[in-house]
């Protein structure tokens, strides 16, 4: 099994918070695709190394920037490119079963008209994420979205017309101007929709983005910690309440409905990165593409990406960060099976699991996994780091 994510880094305009990639200039669009043919020619073999017999592609995702921008046809040149040089299940692209094949494609509501949405249900895809991020109009124009929460309703409605039966919507908390009661507004409009997926963030400054600069000047300050985890604590309540299971800090789904792509992220299974700025995996080894679009356009270009070969400690700790940010946590056996070292870095933590037990911040299972309790999730960055070797 394996993933590959397709980058589209175009924008109609930038969010305030945004850190990735990605440009609102419209100059490199017509050379963007045939720039991403390249790459997909280039790279049709990445998966042979490690799975020389069984390099079946399993999710699709197409993320951005925004990939609405761009016409169903221009994302079905780079989509017929992809389906060319790897391998994916026979039912691909014609089923709506995400564990035989999940293709997601980010959109924003008000690229969304009904002609668009069919053509992307024909173009094979059979999950949406939208981002709504708050059904608050003014919030929605401080963060530089270009739709209102109107439009967020009537693309969700679109979406369900044209077949899809798997859309995930995100949203956004803790942030100033964002009361408790609004948030809870927020949260009772979107489970009116009851999407099969909810992915909620809490808003950070992310570096070069118009947000740091406001920070920078002293114009803008993040909420108290106490505030943002009453937020988080009642997202937890609520979509539970409404029938959501929480499988990852910041993702919630109907029973069967988790993002298959995003769970191999955190499962560490091998991902393919298209485009610039996207990252790939495979083994030991992770590969980034530059974020130049210029460059990656630029055909006489030799090198787009670097990469690094992940050391010992690199991969104990990876499976440690990963696994405790899923409901699910982290198995003991993968860790002792992660290195021959694996067994010095187990002794190093075994005191400070045992401590973490002890103050409610860890738990252990009897089937040898270790986890962060729900209601500590919101903290769970801090009890990661205080495991890592």
């Amino acid at each position: 099994m394996a993933g590959i994510y397709l980058h589209i880094p175009f924008c109609n305009k930038k969010c305030i918070y945004c850190g990735f990639y990605s440009v609102a200039s419209k100059a490199f669009r017509d050379k963007y695709i045939p720039a991403l043919e390249r790459e997909i020619s280039h790279r049709r073999d990445f998966f042979s190394s490690l799975y020389p017999s069984d390099r079946t592609v399993k999710t699709l995702y197409i993320g951005g920037g925004t990939p609405s921008v761009l016409s169903a046809d221009v994302l079905g040149r780079a989509v017929s490119s992809i389906r060319d040089n790897f391998s994916f299940p026979s039912e691909a692209f014609r089923t709506d079963n995400p564990d035989i094949f999940e293709f997601t494609v980010e959109v924003n509501p008000d690229d969304i008209t009904p002609g668009y949405a069919q053509a992307l249900k024909e173009l094979g895809a059979n999950r949406i994420s939208m981002g709504v991020q708050s059904f608050n109009d003014s919030h929605l124009e401080w963060m530089g979205r270009r739709h209102n929460s109107q439009q967020a309703e009537d693309a969700f409605k679109i979406l369900r017309n044209a077949g899809f039966s798997n859309i995930s919507l995100d949203l956004i908390f803790g942030f100033p101007m964002l009361s408790q009661e609004q948030w809870e507004e927020n949260l009772d409009r979107i489970i009116e929709l009851h999407p099969e997926h909810i992915s909620a963030y809490q808003l950070g400054i992310d570096p070069d983005t118009p947000l740091e600069r406001l920070a920078e000047k002293g114009r803008f300050r993040l909420p108290e910690e106490e505030v943002c985890e009453k937020m988080y604590k009642s997202l937890q309540a609520v979509l539970k309440g409404s029938g959501y299971t929480q499988y990852e800090v910041s993702n919630f789904c109907s029973p069967g409905f988790h993002s298959r792509h995003n769970s191999s992220y955190w499962s560490r299974i091998p991902y393919l990165g298209l485009g610039p700025g996207a990252h790939s995996f495979i083994g030991r080894h992770r590969e980034w593409n530059y974020p130049g679009i210029e460059t990656y356009c630029n055909p006489d270009t030799k090198e787009i990406r670097e990469g690094e070969n992940l050391s010992p400690e690199d991969v104990f700790n990876e499976i440690l960060m990963l696994g405790l940010r899923t409901a699910e946590g982290v198995r003991m056996k993968d860790l002792r099976n992660s290195d021959p070292m694996s067994s010095v870095f187990i002794s190093k933590i075994i005191p400070v699991i045992q401590d973490l037990e002890q103050k409610g911040l860890l738990a252990v299972t009897k089937d040898g996994r270790i986890k962060i309790p729900s209601g500590r999730l919101f903290v769970s960055d801090g009890i990661i780091r205080d495991l890592f070797v």
